[in-house]
């Protein structure tokens, strides 16, 4: 008989679970108070007339031609470049924009559109797909996580109560600027990956796995970040479960069958429409992998934009080389975590897979965005309740590596609000868990390390060496937080502290890189028997 958690630190009532849910929804909804990205700065304005731009596109040309460079659509001015799913969504926002205020999406007119009730459409329509694609598998993934205490009584982390998971997990700054602030819908992508994620950890269902994870990248071309766990993953458990004897073969088959037609039906389904030509396939794939771009734009926290500032790569290189060099680097820092996957599988192994596999996507491959650091981040955060210290370190870090991007938009304020708000939370979960830790406690990882495992009495150097580390590493980010906004660069250096802020946040994803690495080779394997079928 399973034994159950303790009633009274476990069992979470509604009472629990909604202040905290309220709260981070109404932290959501004051970020959007604020400005957004391309805000009155004409003439191409930024990513908010990039989202409204597609709604017109959407609304007033041809499925066929939304990829295609027109005297309707011009592709100069902000041309869709993310996969079908994207632009169905937004020609669902466009229908609705053009009877709410169809000046928002009249076509060639709109541009620069900046109506105050448009601006609050446009807001709701972030924060309802929030709701509905992000918070929603949130709270599954989370009470899920606490019913799995029932199986392992002698875990008793704070971290892993739903109320506090679920509120540590919503109030992640680095989401809640990017999508409510600098104005994206991460959360659908992300929300549609977090529902892949939910089917294998919780359900076990890998078709339905297999289908959302789909939705995902046709949804965003980033989640490919995340493609390598969930292939490796689902073509091992093709082979678990497999009996001995004449039926191999044919079990192997059955579940790979299986996942192929969900993948293909799935794909034929999103793509009909621009299925008429191998033209117009290899349109819309050539903008959604543009080479033309270069390796980077703007500073990035990865290992090409540090190496640029020694060796003008952009200058040496072209771009189709450096897109075979990074494809191969890429490949060589993602492969030994897939490859362990797959040969000492382990469902608790694949999260920490994607962690690695995302953050070696966002340190060596091409044409990486410093918002790509939110592909690596929410892994992270659903790891957080198995290790809080590390990963509570890691998304602060991700939060302040997109702290140039967030200046500019005007989303200091919210910057600091968000990750002041974050880290006491954080504090408080703490002393709940230990009523005599102090506030600083956040400082000690042998103390975080006593929330996940309370009967450890002995203190381990190396934790208390990485207290330091952190220590050092906030202080690092303070001051760099304080230059970046109040320090006049020297004018042959105009964008030295966006240099510094990358180059510092790279340095710890190097870290982290490594650290997860060990944490996911550390866990043991974990192979289902193999059954045995009678001969006749």
């Amino acid at each position: 008989m399973t034994r159950r958690a303790d009633p009274d630190k476990f069992s979470v009532t509604k009472e629990a679970l909604l202040p905290g849910l309220l709260f981070a929804l109404l932290l959501r909804w004051c970020v959007a108070a604020y400005p957004y990205s391309g805000y009155k700065t004409p003439p191409m304005y930024g990513d908010y007339e990039a989202q409204r731009h597609w709604q017109e596109i959407t609304v007033h040309t041809p499925k066929g031609k939304w990829y295609h460079n027109t005297t309707q659509n011009d592709l100069q001015y902000w041309g869709l470049d993310y996969p079908p799913l994207t632009a169905y969504h937004s020609l669902l926002m466009g229908l609705v924009a053009d009877w709410l205020d169809p000046e928002s999406v009249r076509l060639f007119a709109s541009r620069g559109y900046e109506n105050d009730f448009h601006k609050t459409f446009m807001r709701w329509t972030v924060f309802l797909s929030d709701i509905y694609f992000y918070v929603t598998v949130v709270l599954c993934i989370c009470m899920d996580a606490e019913r799995v205490l029932g199986k392992e009584p002698k875990d008793k982390s704070v971290f892993k109560r739903t109320d506090i998971s679920t509120t540590m997990f919503l109030l992640y700054p680095g989401i809640i600027l990017i999508d409510h602030g600098h104005f994206q819908y991460n959360c659908v992508s992300l929300g549609l990956f977090l529902w892949a994620t939910f089917f294998i950890i919780a359900i076990e269902n890998d078709t339905l796995a297999t289908v959302f994870f789909v939705f995902a990248l046709n949804y965003k071309q980033m989640e490919l970040y995340h493609a390598l766990p969930f292939f490796f993953y689902l073509l091992r458990k093709c082979f678990i479960g497999m009996p001995l004897g004449r039926g191999k073969v044919s079990h192997f088959v059955r579940s790979f069958n299986k996942l192929a037609i969900a993948v293909v039906s799935t794909f034929v389904i999103v793509w009909y429409p621009f299925l008429d030509g191998w033209d117009n396939v290899f349109q819309v794939l050539n903008r959604l992998f543009p080479l033309n771009r270069g390796i980077f734009e703007d500073k990035v926290s990865n290992v090409w934009c540090m190496v640029n500032v020694f060796i003008k790569l952009k200058t040496i290189y072209s771009n189709h080389e450096m897109a075979k060099t990074c494809l191969l680097i890429t490949a060589m820092a993602a492969g030994p975590a897939c490859v362990d996957l797959f040969f000492r599988i382990n469902k608790k192994k694949f999260v920490p897979c994607l962690i690695n596999v995302s953050l070696a996507f966002f340190l060596f491959s091409f044409q990486v965005h410093e918002k790509s650091i939110l592909l690596v981040a929410i892994p992270v955060a659903l790891h957080l309740p198995e290790d809080p210290f590390m990963c509570f370190w890691f998304l602060l870090v991700s939060s302040f590596s997109m702290l140039p991007l967030l200046v500019k938009d005007g989303l200091f304020i919210p910057f600091i609000a968000t990750n002041l708000i974050y880290t006491s939370f954080y504090s408080i979960c703490l002393r709940l868990s230990q009523p005599n830790s102090g506030y600083f406690s956040i400082f000690n990882a042998n103390r975080v390390a006593k929330t996940v495992q309370p009967n450890k009495k002995d203190s381990s150097p190396l934790l208390s060496f990485l207290s330091l580390i952190f220590f050092i590493s906030v202080i690092g980010m303070i001051l760099l937080t304080i230059g970046t906004v109040f320090v006049e660069p020297p004018p042959q250096y105009p964008d030295i502290f966006p240099l510094l802020v990358s180059a510092y946040s790279c340095g710890h994803f190097l870290f982290f890189f490594f650290y997860f690495y060990y944490q996911q080779f550390s866990l043991p394997v974990c192979l289902p028997a193999v059954t045995k079928v009678k001969r006749k």
